[in-house]
């Protein structure tokens, strides 16, 4: 696993095809917007613990 510390605006970019970027941070809480290809599911983690 990689840990990064990114501020509001700041991104990274997985395998030049996923944009996960910072758009609000306050305390305790964080806001991100992930840009990825229409092919590639999106789910949060609690979804998956629910099984």
């Amino acid at each position: 696993m990689l840990v990064l510390g990114r501020k509001p605006g700041q991104y990274i970019v997985i395998n030049e095809k996923i944009i996960v970027k910072v758009v609000k941070s306050e305390e305790g809480h964080l806001r991100l917007a992930i840009e990825a290809p229409i092919d590639i599911s999106i789910v949060r983690g609690e979804l998956l613990n629910q099984e």
